[in-house]
C-alpha cells in the first residue's frame, strides 16, 4: 500500500504541474500586474490574479478543444467556466493551506531538481538556462519567490491528495453483496400479446372519446414554438462544380497517398509466444501429431483466442517469421519462429490479397477529395469579405445577392430537419439568436458558412382537433388495444400462477430465457418485468404492458450468483476500483469542505470583475 501511494503522489504530482504550466506557452499574453494581487484567499493562502485568469483561459481552451467551436467570455460566463475555475482555485488553496497547517513541504534539493527538469527553462543544449528561467518568470507576472513556492505548494498538495485518494478501500462484505446483486440469475417462461390475440373486439370510439383522448394527450399535438428563420449558407458542395483540379495536382496526391490506394498482401494471423524455442517446437510436434489443436495450447497457456490476436499484418510487420508465415496456408499452423517476444507459433485465419489501384482508376476520387478540399479553402477565403459586408450594412439578401452564398428561410423547431437544420453549429446559434441579434458569418462543421437572423417567433400552440383528427383515432386504437390486451394478460397470468399453464391459458406461442441477469436486456420484455422478476416468487405470474400490447412472463427458478467464474472475477475487480473510487473522492469533498470550513473562503467581487474585464 505504501508503494501505491507513493506511485499515485508522483502522477499526481505530475499531473498538477503540467496544469501550473498551462499558461506558460502564453508567457506575456496578458499584463495583469497593479494594485490588486489576489482574488481573494483560503485560510493564508491566496488566490492571485495571474493564478484566476490562468485557470479561465485553460477552462475556455479545454471547451473550445472538446466543442470544436471558438468561445467568447459571454458564452463562457453563460456555461460557467469562471466558477468553475475558481472552484478549482479554492480547492486547492484550501489543500495548500491544510498541507502548511500539518507542516508537509519538500525540501530545498528536490525543488531544485524539479525547477531542472522543466523543459521551459532549458537552454539549446538541453541543460537548464537561469537567465530563460528568469525571463520566463518575469514575463509571466512571476517572481522566482512566488513561483518556488507555487511549486513547493504543488509538492505538498499531492502528498496530501495521494494520502487521501490512494487508502480508502472498502469493506470485502460490501462488494460481495454488490456481487450477489449482480450475478444472481432467473429463469422465465413469458408469451408477448399483440392486436392479433385479442379475444374481444374494439369500441367503435364517439366523437366524444375521442375529443377526451385529445385533451388528456394535449402535448403529443401541440406543435413545438417555431422560430422564423432566415439564412445565407454557402458549402463546399455547393461550389464543386465552379473549382478545378488538374492532373499535377492529382498526380502528386495520387503519390501521396500511395499506400492507400496500393496495399500489400495482408493476413490474419494469431500468434502463441513460449518461453524457449524448444517448448514453441513442442507444442507444435503436439499439434502435428494431432494430440492437441492450437486452441488447447491457447487454452493451457491461460490465454484467450483474443489474447493472442494480431489482427491484420502485412509481411513486413512478421519481421523473421514472414518467411513461415506467408508460406502457411489458411487454417495452418506456422513456426515455430522468431518474434519480437520471442520463438512463437502462428496460425493463419485468412489471407486479404494485395490491391493496387492504378492512377486512371484513382481519379475520380482523387478529383472530388482534391475539389472539396479547395472549395473549403476557397469559402475560408470568404470569411472575412462577408463578415465586413454584413458589419457594413448589408442584409442577407444582399449577401445572397452578391456572393455565392444562397439564401433560405426556416420555421426552425427542435424537430426541424431540413439541410442546414442538420448541422449543429446552426441549431445552436438558431436556438439563442434575438430579433434584436445582428447577423454574423459562423463555420459550419463541413467547411461552410451561415448567417442568420430571426424574424419572429410562433409559440407553442395546439394543432386543432380536426387537423390531427385521424392521427387522433389511430392512438386511441393503439391505446385501447393495450389496455385490452393488458387485461387479457393479467387473467392468463392469475390462471398460470393458480397452478395452470400456459397452453390451458390460451398462450401457445412461448418463449423461454434462462439464466438472466438484472443488467440481461431481452428484446421484447419491457424494463418493468425485468425488474419486476427479480422479485418475483418462483410460479408467480404477471401481465406487463408494451409498446403494442401486453406480456405474461412466469418466474420459473432463482439461481444464486455464481461467485467463483472468470465473469465473476473481472466483475469483482471492476466494482472494487467503482466503488474505492467514489469513496475516495466522497473523502476528499469532505475533507476539503471541512478545511474550507476552518480555514474560511474570502473572495473579492471586484478584483474578479477586473479579471473578467482583462480577459474580454
Amino acid at each position: 500500500m505504501a508503494k501505491k501511494k507513493s506511485e499515485m503522489s508522483k502522477i499526481l504530482f505530475g499531473i498538477l504541474l503540467g496544469l501550473l504550466f498551462v499558461g506558460l506557452a502564453g508567457f506575456g499574453a496578458t499584463n495583469l500586474r497593479g494594485s490588486v494581487r489576489k482574488i481573494g484567499s483560503v485560510g493564508d493562502k491566496d488566490i492571485r490574479v495571474e493564478s484566476y485568469y490562468q485557470a479561465i483561459r485553460s477552462e475556455m481552451r479545454a471547451f473550445e478543444a472538446q466543442t470544436g467551436q471558438p468561445v467568447t467570455f459571454a458564452q463562457a460566463q453563460a456555461f460557467g467556466i469562471p466558477d468553475r475555475a475558481l472552484a478549482q482555485l479554492v480547492t486547492a488553496r484550501a489543500l495548500d493551506n491544510e498541507a502548511q497547517t500539518l507542516g508537509l513541504s519538500v525540501g530545498d534539493e528536490n525543488l531544485a531538481q524539479q525547477i531542472r527538469d522543466i523543459p521551459a527553462f532549458k537552454g539549446a543544449d538541453g541543460s537548464f538556462d537561469r537567465d530563460a528561467y528568469a525571463y520566463a518568470l518575469k514575463n509571466n507576472g512571476l517572481s522566482e519567490a512566488e513561483f518556488e513556492a507555487d511549486l513547493r505548494d504543488e509538492a505538498a498538495r499531492s502528498i496530501l491528495q495521494g494520502a487521501v485518494l490512494s487508502g480508502a478501500m472498502m469493506p470485502e462484505t460490501y462488494e460481495t453483496t454488490l456481487l450477489r446483486f449482480a450475478l444472481e440469475t432467473r429463469d422465465l417462461t413469458w408469451v408477448a400479446l399483440d392486436s392479433g390475440d385479442m379475444t374481444t373486439g374494439l369500441p367503435v370510439p364517439s366523437e366524444d372519446d375521442l375529443k377526451t383522448f385529445y385533451d388528456a394527450n394535449i402535448a403529443d399535438y401541440t406543435q413545438p414554438e417555431a422560430r422564423d428563420i432566415t439564412y445565407a449558407w454557402i458549402t463546399p458542395d455547393m461550389i464543386l462544380d465552379t473549382v478545378e483540379v488538374d492532373e499535377t495536382a492529382m498526380q502528386k496526391a495520387y503519390a501521396d497517398r500511395a499506400a492507400e490506394f496500393n496495399t500489400p498482401e495482408r493476413r490474419l494471423v494469431e500468434r502463441l509466444v513460449y518461453g524457449s524455442e524448444a517448448d514453441a517446437q513442442a507444442a507444435a510436434d503436439r499439434i502435428a501429431a494431432g494430440q492437441t489443436t492450437f486452441e488447447d495450447e491457447v487454452t493451457a497457456r491461460g490465454l484467450t483466442l483474443s489474447d493472442i490476436d494480431l489482427g491484420d499484418v502485412t509481411a513486413e510487420d512478421l519481421g523473421e517469421a514472414a518467411a513461415a508465415v506467408t508460406a502457411a496456408e489458411v487454417g495452418a499452423v506456422a513456426g515455430p519462429a522468431n518474434s519480437d517476444l520471442g520463438p512463437a507459433l502462428f496460425r493463419v485465419n485468412a489471407i486479404l490479397p494485395a490491391q493496387e489501384t492504378s492512377f486512371e482508376d484513382a481519379k475520380t476520387a482523387l478529383r472530388a477529395d482534391l475539389a472539396l478540399d479547395r472549395a473549403r479553402r476557397v469559402i475560408a477565403q470568404m470569411a472575412d469579405e462577408s463578415e465586413d459586408m454584413l458589419a457594413g450594412g448589408a442584409t442577407l439578401e444582399d449577401l445572397a445577392k452578391d456572393t455565392e452564398f444562397e439564401l433560405g428561410q426556416i420555421a426552425f423547431s427542435p424537430v426541424s430537419n431540413e439541410a442546414i437544420a442538420g448541422y449543429p453549429a446552426f441549431r445552436e446559434v438558431a436556438q439563442a439568436v434575438t430579433e434584436d441579434s445582428y447577423p454574423t458569418i459562423a463555420e459550419l462543421a463541413d467547411g461552410g458558412l451561415f448567417a442568420l437572423r430571426l424574424n419572429g417567433i410562433t409559440p407553442a400552440a395546439p394543432i386543432p382537433f380536426d387537423a390531427v383528427r385521424d392521427r387522433v383515432a389511430a392512438d386511441w386504437d393503439k391505446a385501447e388495444t393495450r389496455k385490452a390486451l393488458l387485461v387479457q394478460g393479467q387473467s392468463a397470468a392469475e390462471a398460470i400462477a393458480a397452478g395452470g399453464d400456459f397452453a390451458a391459458a390460451g398462450l401457445a406461442q412461448t418463449e423461454t430465457s434462462a439464466g438472466l441477469r438484472r443488467s440481461t436486456p431481452v428484446e421484447g420484455l419491457p424494463a418493468a418485468a425485468m425488474e419486476a422478476a427479480f422479485t418475483m416468487t418462483p410460479g408467480q405470474a404477471q401481465a406487463f404492458e408494451t409498446e403494442t400490447g401486453a406480456v405474461v412472463v412466469r418466474l420459473d427458478a432463482v439461481h444464486a450468483a455464481d461467485l467463483t467464474g472468470e465473469d465473476a472475477k473481472a466483475l469483482a475487480e471492476n466494482l472494487r476500483d467503482q466503488a474505492n473510487s467514489a469513496l475516495a473522492q466522497d473523502i476528499f469533498s469532505a475533507l476539503v469542505t471541512d478545511i474550507q470550513g476552518r480555514a474560511g473562503v474570502q473572495i473579492d467581487p471586484q478584483a474578479r470583475t477586473a479579471v473578467h474585464t482583462q480577459i474580454q
